[in-house]
């Protein structure tokens, strides 16, 4: 008892040595992190929010996109389906280069003042805003659309995956304790669906405002009015496609400023556990063997990756299929925001079931259980009723909370398996998240690209008040089969994924006794260094 005792005295002597030579900023930190320590790598409540509210940014901007951009093109900047698709498809391909790399760069990046993830997130912002902007302005020219698009698409994704690859490293940092990353991750989904909630209410309320025109087709043009002429909304005459195109504007104009104030929330309120960076070198292609060549991380990645890409079709082929297939044209902003709401009151319900019955459970209950594959199903059965849909739409939240909470909380599982698995390296977090992050935005990507090169094959009219039965049956197999299909294969895949409540239970206190070991050991490195002076 008394050697303990002294032993913990001469720590405390040597480490107020050491402060004292410190820089007075530094002095701050490391004091921070000392009382961190003490309090077991708790977290305030005003940590988790600043560090949830940095994730909304990437959720405002890619359900803005992933709800609307394909519309915008096709109605509003007047691209022909083929090249649409190849825009839609185009940037989220081009992170198959920039996730795996920006995952990579972040890995061997040095430790600064300000952190290791946090310089990405910031030099990144200004300009991921500018380039977001650009996208959704329609330039005065017809033959350099296409490049146009595609340019300042790709730029924001490269910026973006800037942006969001740190930011999803950033959850094994914050926190030493698996109790309290799980909880900031439950923060984060709450505020990043809340962002989905925003950017579909602030997009779709301001461009429901001025719908995009469109000129009667068949049997519409001999029952409308002939007075209008194509550049004029049918339900709306006074609306013209020039108000649209700046109602979309005006909205990302919106959503760019919530962008910076997201970003600069999250550099205030959060600070990285420099303690936790023991990163070794290791080359790009080593690094994609290593992770890639974890069991449990391949089976999560592919699972998540077929039900991603199940939302992801339903996503961005929704309004089109509320527009024409529904008819509900001047609602379908509003169903969205149905959808979106639910999911949102729902992400603490998920997050108590996944603690008291596991995250296993929780992906099979959240996929089939509750109202996702029935909604896909009604949706399309029943007959085109705005109230019923309305109903449909709010049980259907519940399981995209679901896919938005599970993934992230599984994740730090997977990489907590892989330390226990490979003690002697360390530092590679990012490349995980990069790559989670690359196969969902590959997945929207295929998706979005199939989805328009399908419904130009089906004859799709670009800005008609309705379309040829061909896209009405095509529309229903985008957000109905299609995606049900794809969710069953997800689950099959889990079947096999190996990490449990036990295991991970196991992994935590491997993990645990090796933070102490590393901790006595630095202890008694200081101790030596101040016996030797």
């Amino acid at each position: 008892m008394y050697l303990c005792s002294l032993k913990s005295a001469q720590s405390k002597y040597w480490n107020t040595i050491k402060l004292a030579q410190l820089p007075a900023w530094q002095t701050c930190q490391e004091l921070i992190q000392i009382k961190e320590h003490k309090k077991g790598g708790q977290l305030s409540v005003c940590s988790k929010l600043c560090y949830a509210i940095g994730g909304a940014p990437y959720q405002i901007t890619g359900c803005a996109l992933g709800f609307f951009l394909q519309i915008y093109l096709l109605d509003v900047a007047l691209v022909d389906p083929f090249y649409a698709s190849i825009i839609l498809f185009g940037g989220r391909a081009w992170d198959a280069i920039t996730d795996p790399t920006v995952g990579f760069l972040v890995s061997r990046s040095p430790w600064t003042r300000f952190g290791k993830m946090m310089p990405w997130i910031v030099l990144s912002t200004p300009l991921a805003v500018v380039c977001y902007f650009l996208i959704w302005y329609v330039p005065p020219i017809d033959q350099g659309k296409i490049i146009w698009y595609l340019m300042f698409y790709c730029l924001f994704q490269t910026l973006q995956t800037c942006f969001h690859v740190p930011y999803s490293a950033l959850t094994m940092f914050i926190s030493s304790e698996q109790k309290e990353r799980d909880s900031a991750t439950a923060y984060r989904m709450t505020v990043e669906v809340l962002g989905t909630v925003i950017g579909t209410g602030i997009k779709g309320q301001i461009v429901g405002l001025a719908n995009a025109p469109c000129i009667p087709v068949g049997d519409d043009f001999n029952s409308s009015s002939q007075d209008f002429g194509p550049e004029v909304n049918i339900s709306q005459p006074h609306i013209s496609l020039e108000h649209t195109r700046q109602a979309y504007m005006i909205a990302s104009g919106v959503i760019s400023a919530i962008y910076v104030l997201c970003a600069v929330i999250l550099f205030c309120g959060v600070k990285e556990r420099k303690e936790s960076y023991k990163s070794e070198p290791m080359s790009f292609f080593q690094g994609i063997r290593l992770v890639m060549g974890h069991g449990p991380y391949v089976k999560l990645v592919m699972g998540f990756l077929f039900t991603s890409l199940a939302f992801m079709l339903l996503e961005g082929n929704f309004a089109l299929f509320c527009c024409y297939t529904l008819g509900f044209r001047d609602d379908f902003q509003n169903i969205l925001l149905v959808i979106m709401f639910s999911a949102t009151l729902t992400i603490p319900f998920w997050q108590w079931f996944l603690t008291r019955f596991g995250k296993k459970t929780a992906v099979y209950c959240g996929t089939t259980v509750s109202a996702v594959i029935p909604f896909l199903i009604l949706v399309v059965l029943l007959k085109s009723n705005l109230i019923v849909t309305y109903m449909i739409s709010f049980a259907a939240g519940v399981s995209i909370a679901a896919a938005f909470l599970l993934p992230w909380s599984m994740l730090p599982d997977v990489v907590d398996d892989f330390k226990v698995h490979n003690p002697e390296t360390q530092g590679h977090e990012a490349i995980f998240y990069s790559f989670y992050v690359f196969f969902t935005k590959f997945a929207s990507g295929v998706s979005l690209g199939i989805s328009t090169l399908s419904l130009d094959f089906a004859g799709y009219v670009t800005r008609g008040c309705s379309q040829p039965v061909e896209v009405d049956i095509t529309l229903k197999v985008l957000v109905s089969a299609a995606p049900i299909f794809l969710i069953i294969i997800g689950l099959i895949i889990f079947i096999t994924y190996p990490i449990n409540e036990e295991r991970c239970q196991g992994n935590r206190k491997l993990l645990n006794e090796q933070r102490e070991n590393e901790l006595d050991s630095e202890t008694d490195s200081t101790e030596t260094d101040g016996s030797v002076v």
